[in-house]
């Protein structure tokens, strides 16, 4: 039991897992005790009890069309994510790289963390209305202001070392960007952009009250504020925390994928940090989820052009104007699986074939 109490003592799958639960079942008993009976310690117009709550998801889903008002924060906070990237990672990279444009804006950059969100609304309702656009836009924003210094940062964080190495080697200033500054920034980038995701999902709850268009935030106002539901405010605040959960994960996932020196063992002795069996399950089950998501994706997007459900497009219906960011995502999704198959492909062809001779 001393590893319970243990200074920053490890936990195994096993203990993580149990804890975890226990813990979950913990909050639920509390959030219980404290709703509970005529005269709660909190009235029922501040927090409903977890029986309460979980039953109003039924009437969310049969009476407030809670899947496609999810799917549009969905499609909102991705296409704000793939902006704010597509337009965050060549800024930073100019400014961090190059003197000229760090001069120019570096500290222009960075002031603009200090601007209140909230407070300039009004120009992106000037600028793109108060439909789609101005939700997107406005989530990209948010998050770019963000992460522009942060890749900055990341790119003065590239060790003298591997700069140097490559210099030696004669490398050119696009060879030494490609081999060393992308592949460091990238790698630490990707725990910055896990962080963002809790902030682009703050964010959101402002985004979508403008224009009462959809999406979790404005269900949240319209059905649990103000007609005074705390049991769907709460119920709808739970599928938040999810999808940050199921998001945190996936981000994680992709980390091991893309950069498992980050969580290779540490001590050169020792021996490198295998993958367990939780990792496994992970990995698997990913797996399953993303040629399963291509699947459901071609035949959804062949049904958009053909029309062979019965006159429905659920794509159109449930993601309306986002849904060139699911099309974007399934693209570059479907473009990997094929490179990993010819990559897979042209290994095992490479491969030299046992001869007799070798015998």
């Amino acid at each position: 039991m001393s590893w319970m109490f243990k200074l920053q003592g490890p936990l195994n799958t096993i203990q993580r897992a149990t804890l975890g639960i226990i813990g979950l079942l913990i909050t639920l008993l509390i959030w219980h005790l404290v709703t509970m009976g005529e005269d709660p310690i909190l009235k029922a117009g501040i927090m409903s009890s977890p029986a309460k709550t979980f039953a109003a998801y039924s009437e969310l889903i049969s009476e407030n069309k809670l899947v496609k008002n999810l799917c549009m924060s969905i499609g909102f906070n991705l296409g704000g994510y793939v902006k704010a990237l597509l337009i965050s990672l060549p800024v930073g990279f100019l400014i961090g790289l190059y003197p000229l444009f760090k001069g120019l804006f570096q500290d222009q950059v960075i002031a603009f963390r200090f601007v209140p969100l909230t407070a300039v609304t009004g120009i992106f309702i000037a600028a793109f209305g108060i439909q789609t656009a101005i939700k997107v836009n406005f989530l990209a924003f948010g998050i770019m202001i963000y992460l522009i210094p942060v890749i900055v940062q990341r790119i003065i964080e590239v060790q003298d070392v591997y700069l140097k190495t490559v210099y030696t080697l004669g490398a050119t200033d696009w060879q030494t960007i490609k081999t060393v500054y992308i592949p460091s920034v990238l790698s630490k980038l990707s725990d910055d952009i896990r962080v963002l995701t809790a902030i682009s999902w703050t964010y959101i709850i402002v985004a979508e009250q403008i224009g009462d268009q959809g999406g979790l935030g404005a269900l949240i106002y319209r059905v649990g504020q103000r007609m005074g539901r705390p049991d769907k405010t709460i119920a709808i605040l739970l599928i938040f925390i999810l999808i940050g959960f199921l998001q945190d994960r996936f981000f994680v996932y992709l980390d091991k994928k893309f950069f498992p020196h980050k969580f290779q063992n540490k001590n050169k002795y020792a021996k490198v940090d295998e993958n367990n069996l939780w990792d496994n399950i992970s990995s698997y089950a990913m797996t399953v989820f993303t040629w399963a998501f291509v699947a459901i994706y071609v035949c959804l997007a062949a049904n958009e052009s053909f029309n062979f459900l019965g006159g429905i497009k659920p794509l159109s219906y449930l993601f309306e104007d986002t849904v060139w960011v699911i099309h974007f995502i399934a693209l570059v999704t479907i473009s990997y699986l094929i490179y990993c198959v010819i990559k897979s492909n042209g290994q095992r062809l490479n491969v030299p074939s046992k001869t007799a001779s070798d015998d």
